[in-house]
């Protein structure tokens, strides 16, 4: 049995659809491309597909995960690119690698989100990041259907700075992008509680909500604050990862990249 990891993306309007909404189109997509799934045991099989960590309603992600598990080998490859015609636009397969290591979700540490506050001069807030990092605690309170919660904001934030973001959209004048690394903790924080807690410590308020965006998510380093690819590791594992090592390093010099584009 053949484990497949695949990377997809939430875009524009799809930013909007539900988890649920995806798992129905996703398994839509599995039959139109004949993907031979493995399936579950008992009166009611399912198609043996793992969900990770997915992100909210109404956020946009070029960073969700899955992986499925097939009843016949498959280039991953292949698999993508009939995956990926098969999703509407929006919903897009960018990455996928057949699984050779184990715990993938203990890899999912923490995520790089973006936000995007329009009508905020990016000075504001500059003021009010400084003054979230400065805090010991930030204390929000989020409505779950177990009531409303209260949790620390601050102890997930790895990562936070502003940046001018440009201003683009008529009407709406100056423009401020915030870029945060957060740990996945329980509870979980998300982008719109850190928002809360810009508010609560500097008043920080945009005039229009903000538009959320998960960049990357994986391993965390700590020390730099910057979040790792997950797939990296299966890639390594690869069979054809470890016959490009044993050639010798010149082999290896010319398949990997110095660093990001």
């Amino acid at each position: 049995m053949q484990r497949i990891r695949l990377r997809y993306t939430k875009r524009g309007r799809l930013r909007f659809t539900s988890h649920r909404d995806f798992q129905r189109a996703f398994e839509r997509a599995l039959r139109r491309a004949e993907v031979p799934m493995a399936y579950s045991a008992g009166f009611t099989p399912h198609p043996k597909v793992s969900y990770a960590n997915a992100a909210p309603t109404g956020t946009g992600s070029e960073a969700e995960f899955l992986e499925i598990q097939l009843a016949e080998v498959r280039d991953p490859q292949e698999l993508r690119e009939l995956l990926d015609e098969s999703l509407p636009d929006g919903l897009d397969i960018t990455d996928a690698v057949e699984a050779h290591t184990s715990s993938f979700a203990d890899r999912l540490q923490a995520s790089l989100w973006e936000m995007r506050l329009d009508g905020v001069e990016v000075a504001d807030a500059e003021r009010a990041v400084a003054a979230f990092l400065a805090a010991e605690t930030v204390e929000v309170q989020r409505r779950t259907k177990n009531g409303l919660r209260t949790f620390d904001a601050r102890a997930a934030v790895a990562r936070l700075e502003a940046l001018d973001g440009p201003a683009d959209r008529p009407g709406v004048g100056a423009c401020a992008i915030l870029r945060l690394v957060v740990r996945h903790l329980t509870p979980a924080v998300r982008p719109d509680d850190v928002l809360s807690g810009l508010r609560a410590t500097a008043d920080l308020a945009p005039p229009v909500p903000a538009a959320v965006t998960r960049l990357a998510q994986g391993l965390l380093d700590e020390e730099s604050g910057t979040v790792t690819d997950p797939l990296a590791p299966d890639r390594d594992a690869s069979p054809a990862a470890t016959t490009t090592t044993a050639a010798g390093p010149s082999a290896g010099a010319a398949q990997v990249p110095e660093g990001p584009a």
